[in-house]
């Protein structure tokens, strides 16, 4: 039997990272979608006409016993009371990243799920991008040889801030380049190099009309003794790698993002494909030593693992995807870059 989801925000989230990857999960039905802005309404009546269409999270927890999963895909400012709903109504929860503004209160929302006895999990996503699998894969097989230095990085060119939420509202609400993309870059780094044992970290506003910051880098140093450098900006006019991970052995260099957003963005559902995921050879990276250059295969992203494993786990087999623990962890590093970003002198800008 198929487990009814109930989907609350179509925008961003909602429209082009959920509600596809729910949509060809076997094991799950998108049930219902939640949003009262009337132009998404026909989107989503457009894409899903056999969801039912509500205008207020209201009505789930009034029929909850008609959804077996909620997922929060609203502004990160009410992923927290969203959740806590969800809990109080007894309905297993996904929340997009960040679960939540601040590490305080993703501990309490752990703890009151844990009390409810309700499963939580948190949209970590980029876990599963081919660069971060081959990366993963690469370290397995020894072929790196003793790991240094990892770097990573999230950039686009958007020279004029957008309207939304994302880059103008403040840090308590979820805006910025630290919560946005670095919550993904912090998690990979710790789901590869384990715990950090310290943060340096330089933020900035670098366009006038933005709100919160927009250019970002943040340095880890993990227990494992591996240092991280993380870059994420929507100013960079000149992309750097993706990846570059350096080792005693040889290096993993990476051009270019994963390419499922783009695939899901242009309307691509991994229903029945089974070359989703899977990138071109000219996309590939390279494993460098020296002068000596070889290209490796990158592995097939796989977002849609996420879902199955939802399904799995509300079926009783296995866990949920992402452990909400991990979230904390982020959300501590990205607590201490801010205190660590207090003490960098703010940049002068030039004449």
């Amino acid at each position: 039997m198929l487990a009814r989801v109930a989907l609350i925000g179509y925008g961003l989230a909602g429209s082009v990272f959920h509600a596809p990857l729910i949509d060809a999960e076997p094991g799950l039905e998108l049930a219902a979608i939640v949003t009262a802005d009337e132009e998404r309404r026909a989107q989503a009546r457009a894409a899903y006409p056999e969801a039912q269409l509500l205008a207020s999270p209201d009505e789930i927890w009034a029929a909850c016993d008609r959804v077996e999963l909620v997922v929060v895909a609203a502004a990160n400012r009410a992923h927290v009371p969203l959740a806590r709903a969800s809990i109080a109504a007894g309905l297993p929860v996904v929340v997009d990243k960040p679960l939540a503004a601040t590490a305080a209160e993703a501990r309490e929302l752990i703890a009151a799920a844990r009390e409810a006895g309700v499963p939580l999990s948190v949209f970590q996503n980029r876990r599963w991008d081919g660069d971060l699998l081959t990366v993963r894969r690469l370290l397995e097989a020894g072929e790196l040889g003793r790991v240094h230095r990892f770097e990573s990085r999230f950039e686009r060119f958007r020279p004029e801030p957008k309207a939304g939420w994302r880059e103008a509202a403040a840090p308590a609400e979820g805006g910025g380049v630290l919560l946005d993309l670095g919550a993904h870059l912090i998690d990979q780094a710790l789901l590869l190099f384990g715990a950090a044992t310290h943060v340096y970290a330089e933020l900035d506003t670098r366009r006038g009309a933005a709100r919160v910051e927009d250019d970002a880098f943040v340095a880890l140093t993990h227990a494992s003794g591996v240092r991280s450098h993380l870059w994420m900006s929507a100013l960079a006019a000149d992309l750097g790698p993706r990846m570059r991970v350096l080792g005693d052995r040889a290096a993993y260099v990476k051009w270019g993002l994963d390419g499922q957003e783009d695939a899901l963005r242009g309307g691509a559902s991994p229903a029945g494909d089974p070359a989703w995921g899977a990138e071109p050879a000219e996309r590939h990276g390279e494993l460098v030593a020296g002068v000596e250059r070889a290209p490796v295969g990158t592995e097939p992203g796989a977002w849609p693992a996420f879902y199955a494993q939802v399904a799995a786990a509300l079926r009783g087999d296995g866990v949920m995807p992402v452990d909400p623990a991990d979230a904390v962890r982020v959300l501590e590093v990205i607590e201490a870059a801010r205190r660590s970003a207090l003490s960098v002198p703010a940049p002068t800008p030039g004449r």
